[in-house]
């Protein structure tokens, strides 16, 4: 007898489909679930095979893709009350990672997606304005930034990431240091003051890591109802050594040990870490913009809100 109904989103280009449904023959806690096959499109990153999902009634959604598909899909299961799980298979995996889920075992993450149990994470929302002052409304559950960051996600090789995964980001970061150009912006973190600035990236995020075990936002927890953002703001060499120091070190190794969050840490003002629900950022020229580590075209500001609570993930027992 059927039991529940679990709806697979699957990227094509990234899932051995005929691999991915031995393996869930052979999951003893898919036993008795009906299984619907939903693959994306270069024109649909996941947001139609969701609603589609939703719409038959499946009370698990299992997204096969790397983390557009999953920004995609929670853009439409956010707030409805499905479940979501992940089987991780793309480059970055970021919110897997963050999640502390298995990356490289098909296995094991189908068990999880059938028997495991519920974490409700938090969603971020942003409300983008364009130069044509035109605007549009997304999700996303990692991060958003714009400046240095994004700059990188515009210039990485999709060829060279499928080769050499993230390091391919790491040749983008060279060709983007040529670009001098820094970002002038003003920011305001819920009800404080507006501030300028002259910046090099402002990244928020609803989790802290990103591939390679790089901590960039120490305080970031996926479920605490807030937002931590990063302004990052060097004006000299000295600057950036100073960037490198809390991003590398501080976060990175110090901030990891057990004695590390007492630790005195460096004072500069080449980074500046602020937590908020809702930050609005205005740019004084069109700037490109990056969701959880996908491009997103050019905007000229943005509002950007946290949903709490407002996504249900599997996660394993215990």
């Amino acid at each position: 007898m059927v039991k529940n109904t679990a709806a697979f989103i699957y990227n094509p280009i990234k899932v051995d489909l005929d691999a991915l449904k031995a393996a869930v023959a052979a999951e003893p806690f898919a036993a008795g679930w009906k299984v619907l096959w939903l693959p994306t499109s270069k024109e649909d990153a996941g947001q139609g095979p969701a609603k589609q999902a939703i719409d038959t009634g499946a009370d698990l959604i299992i997204t096969a893709g790397g983390d557009g598909t999953v920004r995609a899909v929670a853009e439409v299961v956010r707030g409805t009350g499905t479940t979501m799980a992940l089987l991780p298979s793309g480059t970055g995996n970021l919110l897997a990672r963050n999640l502390s889920l298995t990356l490289d075992d098909t296995a094991d993450s189908l068990a999880t997606a059938f028997g495991g149990t519920t974490r409700d994470i938090d969603v971020a929302g942003i409300e983008i304005r364009r130069a044509d002052r035109s605007t549009d409304s997304h999700v996303f559950l990692v991060m958003a930034g714009t400046g240095l960051d994004a700059k990188i996600m515009s210039n990485t090789d999709s060829e060279l990431k499928k080769r050499v995964g993230w390091l391919a980001y790491a040749h983008a970061l060279f060709v983007v240091l040529r670009d001098k150009n820094t970002l002038r912006l003003n920011y305001k973190v819920d009800a404080d003051r507006t501030r300028s600035a002259r910046v090099q990236a402002i990244i928020i995020g609803n989790c802290g890591s990103l591939p390679a075990n790089i901590l960039l936002l120490p305080d970031a927890v996926v479920d605490d109802g807030l937002l931590d953002v990063i302004v990052v703001k060097p004006e000299s060499f000295r600057g950036w050594l100073e960037v490198m120091v809390k991003i590398f070190w501080e976060n990175g190794i110090v901030g990891r040990l057990r004695w590390g969050r007492r630790a005195r840490g460096l004072k500069t003002d080449s980074v500046d870490f602020r937590q908020a629900k809702t930050l609005v950022i205005k740019l004084n020229r069109a700037e490109e913009v990056q969701l959880d580590g996908d491009p997103f075209g050019e905007m000229v500001a943005c509002r950007i809100t946290v949903d709490p609570g407002a996504l249900t993930i599997k996660v394993p027992q215990g």
